[in-house]
């Protein structure tokens, strides 16, 4: 692999034209990078290239004049040292696809989308693994919300990847004086992650249109980590992954920001409307909704206790009112509090040994 930057910067390409992939094309640009970015919208393409704006997603922000955009896929990719796809969860093995024939065995492939593909229950890294079998695959995640980005206030992600080229390289191409990137070496925790937090978020944007308080919200995250590493490591995660960003990191800025289209998903459910009033009313896509239905049929299959998800799904597709899943969850069985020290199982046993309060 040839050194990671030119006299003229590390050569990046941004597959996706949404507002996560327009700030990480302005961060490689700032950071001295060559950056072309692709998006499908030829109008799109123009502003950028002339207002250097993307009024569609950051329309307050300023894009660094050095990315380019273009409609060209092959021409995005043809120089890049690394590629960042930056494109929803449901089009993304379809531009993987496209771009395929274009790519090199050498170039280092990054996921930034936090979604989950229904056939297969695969992540975005997989379809990578499986569409190109490159050895140069990693993950971005972690509490990035782009708007604050966009600003260039200080915000810190993780690369998560087994390959030590692709950290170095993501590590070379977008640390700067305000966005700083960690390491790590569990690609699937720490895409797991970024994926099933958006479930947490509608239910905490729920719990605020329900007036419900901070203490709340402290037992809501909480417990929410904790179904969130049970399903990762369920499926082979390190449960140490999600101390670090792109778990509880992640998990608290969607649960905690009006900015987060998944929060506010669900504070419109909370306010009494119906999902796809919900959605409508968002009017971008908040890949959590997808993830509620495929979290929890995939615990179904896999007899993964996740009472939290499970009672989301029945407000969001079963009908059941916000105020009344909240009711149901308290009443529910105690267990423990951090089940990788004390398990689940134990604290049902010794449920026996208290006295009887009837």
């Amino acid at each position: 692999m040839s050194d990671a930057r030119s006299e003229e910067g590390m050569q990046v390409a941004v597959l996706g034209g949404g507002s996560f992939g327009t700030a990480i094309a302005s961060i490689a640009a700032d950071n001295g990078g060559v950056v072309r970015q692709w998006l499908r919208d030829e109008a799109l393409v123009a502003q950028i290239n002339r207002e250097h704006r993307n009024a569609r997603y950051l329309p307050d922000y300023p894009i660094n004049p050095a990315v380019v955009a273009s409609t060209d896929l092959a021409a995005t990719v043809a120089d890049a040292a690394l590629v960042f796809i930056a494109i929803p969860s449901k089009a993304f093995r379809d531009v993987l696809r496209q771009v395929r024939p274009h790519l090199r065995p050498e170039q280092i492939l990054v996921t930034t989308t936090k979604g989950i593909q229904a056939e297969g229950f695969k992540l975005m890294s997989q379809l990578i693994e499986e569409e190109t079998g490159s050895p140069h695959i990693g993950v971005l995640s972690g509490p990035n919300l782009a708007a604050e980005i966009a600003q260039k206030q200080l915000t810190a992600t993780v690369i998560a990847s087994d390959d030590p080229v692709t950290r170095a390289y993501v590590q070379a191409a977008l640390g700067c004086s305000y966005f700083r990137v960690y390491a790590g070496n569990d690609r699937y925790g720490a895409e797991l992650g970024g994926s099933l937090k958006n479930i947490y978020a509608i239910a905490a944007g729920m719990a605020a249109a329900l007036g419900m308080g901070e203490n709340t919200r402290a037992m809501l995250m909480t417990r929410a980590l904790a179904e969130m590493s049970r399903f990762a490591v369920a499926l082979g995660a390190n449960p140490m992954t999600f101390l670090g960003l792109s778990g509880v990191g992640d998990l608290i800025v969607t649960c905690s920001s009006k900015l987060s289209r998944n929060y506010r998903i669900g504070y419109a459910l909370g306010e009494g409307r119906s999902l796809d009033e919900a959605i409508e009313a968002l009017g971008q896509v908040a890949e959590g909704v997808n993830t509620v239905k495929l979290v929890c049929g995939k615990a179904r299959d896999e007899d993964i206790y996740m009472p939290l998800a499970q009672g989301l799904y029945q407000v969001m597709f079963g009908g059941v009112p916000a105020r009344d899943m909240a009711k149901s969850l308290m009443e529910s069985e105690q267990s423990s509090d951090v089940e990788f020290m004390l398990s689940r199982e134990s604290v049902s046993r010794a449920h026996q040994l208290a006295p009887d309060t009837e």
